[in-house]
């Protein structure tokens, strides 16, 4: 299972995501591919935009984090945007994703 956590004051300030959904055998597991494009979508939006400098990252097999060290509009909308995400695909995929606050 996959599992997140995302930390507020105000805006999103740290989002944790670790572990791997085991949808399916290596290759062919929708829910990790989706999570994992997700994730590293975002970081790459975050550099590409100029703001990597705003940000600590730490990307390995099974774990993402990242943590705001100075919020922008371009970073928040980002971050939004991932945190939807994951709430959408823990909707459909409620056995292999989840949000750790919940439970």
């Amino acid at each position: 299972m996959i599992k997140y956590e995302f930390k507020k004051v105000k805006t999103i300030v740290e989002l944790t995501v670790s572990g791997h959904a085991n949808y399916k055998k290596h290759g062919e597991d929708i829910v990790c591919a989706s999570v994992s494009t997700a994730l590293i979508l975002s970081a790459n939006l975050i550099e590409r935009m100029g703001y990597i400098k705003h940000i600590e990252l730490e990307v390995n097999d099974g774990y993402f984090y990242l943590k705001v060290h100075q919020s922008s509009e371009v970073v928040e909308q980002v971050l939004i945007n991932l945190v939807e995400t994951l709430i959408e695909l823990e909707q459909q995929y409620p056995k292999y994703i989840k949000n750790q606050k919940e439970g």
